[in-house]
């Protein structure tokens, strides 16, 4: 069998790749600017690189790439002033296609300093050939630092290309392309569009204009030193808010910003801003852009971001992804997992600042990312762990309290339990009766919230959440002995028309309230899972019995006079049972319309008796 093996090299011919590259090289052929501007910022880059190493004399002239387009003549060209290429190295990286130069110049002279290769964008080999999914013929005309004769190469989209002597003022490198008909490419406006979107903050000064403009240079058109690639101490709060309305186009300054600049291994930086959201009906969608050293690589990678965290906005530039990096790539990389367990830890960190040492920002932002943070935890036990004691609760008084600020000052009133309101209207009556024994109410306002609050139990078992109307009665009773009777708790149940209605009595400390309607925490609670799963499953029946008890208010006057009544005028007496009973449950939850009926015939008939 071995003596039949047969070895060799696939081979590829011209003519059948660039149709490939012309199709298929990018899934959008603005792409192309991107990349050849590339290759421009590395020949620069390794200019500069020689230069620090004595191997190359200082340029007189400041680095610049110009982006030039002629209308008239169908060509678009990119311009640099770095290192250029001699014959030799034209016939190894341009006519050879996915051969690096870049490798080699790595390989070369960064094999000491890992940390200066970063700066070099391109490794592949392939961006230079965009450029025909553009143009149908490309000149190169480039000069070495070294002092060869300049070279003209022009190929065109079949591969057939030819080089000759050129004439060329100064070392770099011209790449003009003569564009397709029918594409847009000689538009200053699109141009500028598709350098404002992939090379904003790319590192040397770009310069874009047309070919028949007498004017002098104007101003570069890219910021070369971006936000991120500073240090924290370098900026202010108003340059993190400009460069946040410049990238997002936001009028409106975001709450906060974490700055992050990973070393060694992660090795990457950005910043993340919690976006500022005007109602619950605004987009919450998050965006961010990621850089491959400072080159713009894909818009809203959510890969990077933990789901959870889905309303950040910001930039990450990283160097350890490659450049033409794919959203499957992204899912399985090693990288990528670190970066986003990086940033979870950054933001957990950042909240715990700013809770003890920007408290009064810090709360006026958790109106807008509360939600978002218990649903963070919720999704993430190590991300609860990290700020589980910068979590804040809103009072009814509109004070803000940690859990355990929260529980220290409820040591004499209500010790290691949690009142809370889900409708600050609806429950008023609870929330002041609350208060007025010392008791603070927090505000659960949102779905999340609630869970938030039944995974806290699960995590600390000594803590309970009630909602005020599910244990009010005994948190402002009075401890004294009480007669019960079963004449008025008889005649309660017949004026609710629920026969299975728990009545009890108490001495309550206010006496203006006849009676109270309690609601058992967890029926409540299994009531509104089920509602939640019959939502989801249109078959299924999401009702369930939820257990109330009628309190009575032995200290009331109008209990005592309804006790009376009840022996003189008894049908008198249930018309006021039954008011008494739909006034408590008025407090307790909102009307269905049978409800609302039967509960104005009742004020109608009293009303009538005067």
């Amino acid at each position: 069998m071995s003596d039949n093996i047969k070895k060799g090299g696939i081979s590829v011919e011209t003519h059948h790749i660039f149709p490939i590259i012309k199709k298929w090289l990018y899934s959008e052929k603005d792409i192309f600017l991107r990349e050849i501007v590339s290759n421009a910022t590395d020949a620069i880059t390794k200019l500069k690189r020689l230069i620090s190493l004595g191997e190359a004399a200082e340029n007189e002239a400041p680095f610049r790439i110009d982006v030039i387009c002629d209308k008239e003549a169908g060509t678009l060209t990119v311009k640099d002033n770095g290192i250029g290429m001699t014959e030799e190295e034209l016939e190894k990286y341009i006519c050879n296609i996915a051969l690096s130069g870049a490798l080699d110049f790595i390989q070369k002279y960064e094999a000491q300093d890992d940390s200066a290769s970063s700066g070099i964008i391109g490794h592949f080999g392939l961006g230079f050939y965009s450029s025909f999914m553009v143009a149908d013929r490309v000149e190169l005309v480039t000069k070495s630092y070294n002092g060869d004769k300049a070279v003209r190469w022009v190929c065109n989209d079949a591969g057939e290309y030819e080089i000759t002597e050129a004439e060329r003022e100064g070392c770099g490198t011209d790449i003009i392309m003569h564009i397709n008909d029918g594409e847009d490419y000689l538009e200053l406006s699109k141009l500028r569009a598709v350098l404002d979107k992939y090379c904003d903050f790319m590192p040397v000064d770009i310069y874009l204009s047309d070919a028949t403009d007498t004017k002098e240079d104007g101003n570069p058109i890219n910021e070369t030193c971006p936000l991120w690639q500073k240090t924290i101490s370098e900026c202010s709060d108003e340059d993190y808010k400009a460069f946040y309305h410049k990238v997002f186009n936001d009028v409106r300054d975001p709450l906060f910003w974490v700055h992050i600049n990973a070393d060694y291994p992660l090795n990457f930086k950005g910043i993340l801003y919690f976006p500022r959201i005007g109602n619950e009906y605004e987009s919450i969608e998050g965006q961010v852009k990621l850089y491959y050293n400072q080159v713009f690589v894909a818009d809203n990678i959510k890969e990077v971001i933990p789901e959870y965290l889905l309303m950040l906005k910001g930039v990450l530039d990283c160097p350890e992804l490659p450049l033409n990096v794919s959203r499957s790539y992204l899912q399985t990389n090693s990288y990528v997992s670190k970066v986003s367990s990086h940033i979870v830890k950054k933001v957990a960190d950042k909240l715990n600042f700013m809770l003890h040492n920007e408290r009064e920002n810090y709360e006026k932002a958790w109106g807008a990312i509360g939600s978002f943070i218990e649903y963070a935890c919720l999704r993430d036990r190590k991300f609860y762990d990290r700020v589980k004691d910068s979590m804040l609760m809103q009072l009814t008084d509109k004070r803000f309290v940690t859990l355990p600020e929260y529980l220290e000052n409820a040591k004499d009133t209500n010790e290691n339990t949690v009142y809370y309101a889900t409708d600050r209207s609806l429950q008023s009556q609870y929330i002041s009766l609350l208060n007025a024994n010392g008791i603070d109410v927090a505000l659960m306002e949102h779905v999340v919230d609630t869970q938030f609050a039944a995974m806290l139990e699960d995590f600390d078992g000594k803590v309970k959440y009630l909602r005020v109307d599910a244990d009010v009665a005994n948190a402002i009773k009075l401890d004294e002995s009480v007669d019960e009777s079963e004449k008025l708790a008889e005649l309660f149940k017949k004026a609710s028309k629920n026969d299975r209605l728990s009545v009890s009595f108490s001495a309550l400390k206010d006496e203006s309230i006849p009676a109270l309607l309690n609601v058992s925490e967890e029926s409540r609670r299994m009531e509104e899972m089920m509602k939640l799963y019959a939502s989801r499953l249109p078959d299924m029946d999401g009702s369930y019995p939820t257990e109330m008890s009628l309190i009575i208010n032995t200290r009331s006057p109008l209990i005592e006079k309804l006790e009376d009544l009840a022996e003189s005028e008894p049908n008198k007496a249930e018309m006021m049972a039954s008011y008494i009973y739909k006034l408590s449950l008025l407090s307790q939850k909102k009307f269905s319309a049978d409800e609302m009926n039967g509960f104005l015939a009742d004020g109608f008939a009293l009303l009538s008796l005067l």
